[in-house]
């Protein structure tokens, strides 16, 4: 007969052979959701050696909703952003340089470039880290939690949590389409799990990146979670294109 020490030495030297198992597949698991959030960037400007476009921002159902309009022009290179603005008249030539986790603000009258946080609001529901290009695989880890479908479309949903306090929201649920690898909606988190925006993404551009077309971004519909509020934001003039080093220099902004 095995004596109850002898069982539990089985069950000990099973466990020590069953975890490196378990340990390699949530690894597995989460490098998988860790490629899915990268094939998702370049979609949103992430990640692609040169593209610039320009975004129409509108934002309605707020008291401060006409401070919403705004027109901008975004340049972006694999890790790196900047983003102009060209109307209203008074923050015209302000500039966002988005670059290596950080990010400056200056416009016409600053001396120099001050640090900013890409949590602050640009405008309407837009945060200063909206506006400048996704690079969602570098700024968050990632989870999947489960697959299901969107309009219809099967998508895989992530918990994204974030890497730094430089990220611009601390925890996303994102939705990624399984066939298309673009983000088809998402939903924007305190640390505490409190919903405090919602995001929906459509694709109606098309670039030239790494020799074959892909889908880009063509609007950005965030709606608040508790107020009607909304802020639109349409992406036009898209174009793959050599951006000089200096155009995300610093030291250049002025």
């Amino acid at each position: 007969m095995k004596t109850l020490t002898q069982f539990g030495r089985r069950v000990v030297l099973g466990g020590l052979v069953a975890l490196p198992v378990f340990v390699t597949s949530v690894a597995q698991a989460d490098d998988a959701a860790d490629a899915i959030v990268k094939q998702a960037d370049p979609a949103r400007g992430g990640g692609l050696a040169g593209i610039a476009w320009n975004i129409r921002l509108v934002s309605s159902g707020s008291d401060d909703a006409t401070d919403g309009d705004r027109d901008l022009m975004v340049k972006a290179n694999t890790t790196e952003s900047v983003a102009e603005t060209l109307s209203p008249v008074r923050f015209r030539g302000t500039k966002l340089l988005q670059a290596d986790k950080n990010m400056w603000l200056t416009r016409p009258g600053l001396s120099k470039p001050i640090p900013i946080s890409p949590r602050q609001r640009l405008s309407g529901l837009a945060a200063n880290g909206d506006i400048a290009a996704t690079n969602y695989a570098n700024d968050y880890n990632a989870t999947l939690l489960r697959e299901e479908a969107v309009g219809g479309e099967a998508c895989y949903v992530l918990d994204l949590v974030a890497k730094s306090h430089s990220a611009t929201y601390d925890r996303i649920t994102y939705w990624v389409s399984k066939q298309r690898h673009v983000a088809l909606q998402a939903q924007f988190l305190a640390v505490s799990g409190k919903l405090l925006k919602s995001a929906t993404f459509e694709y109606g551009n098309t670039i030239q990146a790494d020799g074959k077309a892909i889908p880009f971004i063509s609007r950005m519909t965030i709606t608040d979670s508790l107020t009607p509020a909304r802020t639109v934001m349409d992406y036009s003039n898209v174009q793959a294109q050599n951006i000089p080093r200096s155009a995300f220099d610093v030291g250049s902004l002025q």
